[in-house]
């Protein structure tokens, strides 16, 4: 597989809901997403975005102390983690997720689940630029790639100013 690679802008919050409506709306009916970025990049900001574009109602937890929030989505089941605090990839397995199988995963912190998480479709990097922030969607898989190349095509995310 080609590198397949998408950079923007998000200028403020907006942007980043749209961003979750856009990758919500192209998404495979399967997708392992790893969202990476330091605290307060806007992964979880994104993430929720994401799950109300999928139809979920209702409140939308961040798993900063759960580890895991679940949530029915018209394919089955979304996973939202958010590995921050845990030690080691050993302690995955107390949360049941080898038989989740969940139609998404969008999995913060991914690095410290090394090894235990399926493997990525897509791999979302935030960081803060200015008052807004800079994303990276990097293709993983055959289907991250196609995935790409779907959000390529859209005209209403902003291109990474010069």
């Amino acid at each position: 597989m080609s590198e397949t690679i998408i950079e923007r802008f998000l200028p403020d919050a907006e942007a980043t809901d749209a961003l979750g409506r856009a990758l919500a709306a192209t998404q495979p009916a399967q997708a392992v997403v790893y969202l990476h970025g330091d605290l307060g990049a806007g992964k979880s900001t994104l993430a929720r975005a994401w799950l109300r574009a999928l139809g979920v109602e209702g409140p939308i937890r961040s798993p900063t102390y759960t580890l895991v929030e679940r949530y029915p989505i018209p394919e089955g089941e979304a996973m939202h983690l958010d590995l921050y605090r845990i030690a080691g990839a050993g302690e995955l397995e107390f949360l049941g997720l080898d038989e989740a199988g969940a139609a998404l995963w969008l999995v913060e912190w991914p690095e410290r689940g090394a090894g235990s998480l399926p493997v990525a479709d897509l791999q979302v990097e935030l960081a803060v630029r200015g008052q807004g922030r800079a994303v990276r969607l990097l293709a993983m898989s055959t289907a991250g790639g196609e995935w790409v190349k779907r959000m390529e095509i859209r005209s209403d995310l902003r291109p990474l100013p010069e």
